[in-house]
């Protein structure tokens, strides 16, 4: 890394960990059986990176948590509020303020009015607005009291740079109330498109169609076009975006199992906005990546829940004028990311 950043000035640098899913329960194993899931070990994993980037030369300007951070099973324990306070309670020690993005999990967990007053609701880390008038007509939908509003928000961590926090399940059946005009249309979407009594099963879906699961979800109109207009303001403020969510949005970064139900929409927004320079997602325990045609850089982070006791799976993103340099632990590879439309 020292060779690839001679000569080049450190701007920032931030923490990222997805999929944490603790639980105070034995080990399991993925839907397929296919992975064994370690439980109690995430929680260990955790303690682990916080005390890595609380030893750092450069203190992260903030951690970035994926979503998961709990396991769905302990809905079924009974322990899904105590299982969230041991989590939280690690992520008090860091030394960084931690931005969390809402995964299936989460819902697995919480009703959106739950986390919307739990610990996992960072909006009160919105920095750097827009300008003074109201962020120039931009509301974060998190300042709606509308029942059907998105978990999203945006903040600047340093000039010339924003970061985008943006709600995958806005459109899903997990989170939003039985009779809720988004939780209909995502039932009738999800069923138009997969004919199996399991919503979670993808036996008969081909390819990209086997996206169509329960466990996944998708973007509401009205948060891409509250995403299209922030993204207009970087454009014009030549900005350098990155747009995080739990849900990868590309089919070359992830199984076609695990992107968002109308990935292509969102990234027809994104193509049209030459401030984006990345989306970084977890949901993916195998993770992945890809560097699109239009310069966007696809990250998708390695689960720590399917992570062996011997391994790792966190990693610390060091942001310079031209480009991202990720430092992975463990299962997650080092990689150099070049802002291919500022150059």
């Amino acid at each position: 890394m020292q060779t690839e950043t001679a000569g080049l000035n450190l701007c920032f640098t931030f923490g990222v960990i997805a999929d944490i899913q603790y639980a105070d329960a034995e080990n399991g194993f993925n839907y397929s059986r296919t992975r064994e899931r370690y439980y109690r070990n995430s929680l260990r994993l955790l303690r682990s990176a916080i005390k890595e980037w609380n030893g750092e030369v450069i203190t992260p300007r903030f951690i970035l948590q994926l979503g998961d951070i709990i396991d769905g099973c302990n809905s079924q324990l009974k322990s899904s509020d105590h299982a969230l306070q041991v989590v939280v309670n690690e992520f008090a020690k860091s030394l960084s303020p931690v931005h969390h993005i809402w995964g299936n999990h989460e819902f697995y967990n919480f009703s959106r009015e739950q986390l919307l007053n739990s610990a996992l609701n960072s909006k009160h880390l919105r920095i750097g607005k827009l300008c003074d008038n109201e962020d120039n007509g931009i509301k974060s939908d998190l300042d709606s009291d509308d029942p059907e509003s998105f978990y999203g928000y945006h903040f600047s961590p340093f000039p010339k740079f924003r970061f985008i926090l943006t709600d995958t399940y806005d459109l899903s059946v997990l989170g939003r109330k039985k009779d809720s005009k988004k939780h209909h249309y995502s039932l009738q979407k999800l069923k138009s498109n997969n004919k199996n009594e399991n919503l979670n099963s993808p036996i008969g879906l081909d390819g990209l169609n086997s996206r169509f699961l329960a466990f996944n979800g998708g973007f509401s109109q009205e948060q891409l076009e509250w995403l299209n207009k922030i993204l207009t303001f970087s454009d014009n403020n030549q900005e350098k975006v990155a747009v995080i969510g739990h849900l990868p949005v590309h089919p070359a970064s992830t199984s076609p199992m695990c992107i968002a139900w109308n990935y292509d929409e969102i990234l027809s927004v994104l193509h049209a906005h030459t401030s984006v320079v990345c989306f970084i997602a977890g949901h993916d325990h195998d993770g992945g990546y890809y560097l699109d045609d239009h310069g966007i850089h696809h990250l998708t982070l390695e689960g720590v829940i399917e992570t062996p006791p011997e391994s790792h799976a966190f990693g610390t993103i060091h942001v310079y004028e031209d480009r991202m340099i990720l430092k992975g632990r463990g299962r997650i590879p080092q990689r150099v990311l070049h802002f291919e439309n500022h150059k």
